[in-house]
């Protein structure tokens, strides 16, 4: 068959002829032609186009009930429903919202509640005195009644049960203190599909642990204990019951652990060795610096330097001087820190930042350095 491309050798300005030469113009096509010409102007002053606002992701929602969770009432836990009591956007254990709070901060709270519940979504806030001020800000200033934006939500810490997508036998959940509100869909989840799983789930003091009453319906699936009581961890005690063969974690466990920054690396290096395990986690704090150099930033607006130690984000020098500077994650995910180098090499080390991004020379300060001595930012 002759694939080349020819020219066309007709205009195409007029009704072709018949199909069998009856005509010269073929009458069914010469009439389509005369009703389209009379329609579409009709159409179109009948159906005009409007411009259409800019999806910005920005969900407007209202908080329908608060409630103390934890004992020490540190723990608040914000049920959030549209104004209309609309369907919400659905969601999977694991994921996350992002909060716009009324002074101009962002920060992500996992979802806690029920996916099935098309209506609301459920969040829980841990108030960190000494923080960055968001949780202060959610104790402090949200109630009942009041509407809040939101974006989301967002899964950076997705459940893939054994048998749905994962060749895991048997699941081993980890939760410390306010690192249970991932997990809590999770244990519901694992739960209703039957599954072998067990927990442990750790805080410093019974108070301070939020939402026992949820969590004593699995009976003695959960084991809740606190370092008052037992003292810190061990592995041993975190990975749950060993395989009578071999003394060690079952293979064919997958661990999902959400907790402080030491129990992630510790449970990180003790399965480094077995690739038979899953390990997925979700930590709160940012994550230590492996392999950095100090270096300067120079902001473009004033000129000022300032230094960046080996083991220091670069998010963090720059809040040093400059407070104000937004962020949220400070784990490379969300897009919050987000600024523009003018000049130095970038060392990258986010998951986010598409290729024509990092091309215009955009970095996330949280998580990415200079490959340098010297980084200039568009601040």
């Amino acid at each position: 068959m002759n694939q080349r491309a020819h020219p066309h050798s007709t205009a195409l300005t007029a009704p072709p002829p018949h199909l069998y030469g009856r005509w010269r113009h073929d009458p069914y096509l010469m009439v389509w032609t005369g009703l389209s010409k009379m329609w579409w102007p009709f159409w179109r002053v009948m159906s005009p186009l409007h411009p259409t606002a800019a999806d910005d992701g920005v969900t407007v929602v209202e908080v329908i009930d608060r409630e103390m969770v934890a004992g020490d009432e540190n723990v608040v836990a914000l049920t959030l429903a549209a104004p209309d009591r609309s369907v919400l956007e659905r969601w999977y254990p694991g994921a996350h919202l992002d909060l716009l709070l009324p002074s101009g901060r962002m920060r992500e709270y996992s979802l806690c509640g029920d996916p099935a519940d098309p209506h609301t979504y459920r969040i829980a806030v841990r108030r960190i005195p000494d923080g960055g001020g968001g949780s202060v800000e959610v104790h402090d200033t949200i109630g009942v009644g009041d509407q809040i934006r939101i974006k989301g939500p967002r899964n950076a810490f997705p459940f893939t049960a054994p048998g749905f997508g994962s060749p895991a036998r048997s699941i081993r959940f980890i939760a410390a203190g306010i690192g249970i509100t991932p997990i809590l869909p999770m244990l519901a989840a694992a739960d209703r599909l039957g599954l072998d799983w067990s927990m442990i789930y750790t805080g410093r003091t019974l108070d301070s642990i939020p939402f026992r009453s949820e969590v004593a319906r699995y009976g003695d699936r959960v084991r809740i204990r606190t370092d008052d009581d037992a003292g810190l961890p061990s592995m041993k005690d975190l990975l749950g019951p060993v395989d009578s063969s071999t003394g060690q974690a079952p293979a064919g466990l997958a661990v999902y652990c959400c907790g402080p920054v030491p129990m992630l690396e510790a449970l990180r290096k003790h399965l480094g060795d077995r690739p038979d395990i899953e390990l997925h986690y979700e930590r709160f704090s940012p994550p230590p610096v492996h392999d950095g150099s100090p270096f300067e930033v120079v902001l473009a607006s004033t000129g000022q330097r300032i230094s960046v130690a080996a083991d220091e984000t670069t998010l963090a020098a720059i809040r040093r001087e400059l407070p104000s500077v937004p962020y949220s994650c400070r784990q490379g995910f969300c897009g919050t820190c987000k600024v523009r180098s003018l000049a130095g090499a970038v060392d990258h080390r986010d998951n986010i930042l598409t290729e024509p991004e990092r091309a215009d020379g955009y970095l996330l300060t949280c998580v990415s350095r200079c490959a340098g001595n010297e980084l200039v930012v568009e601040l």
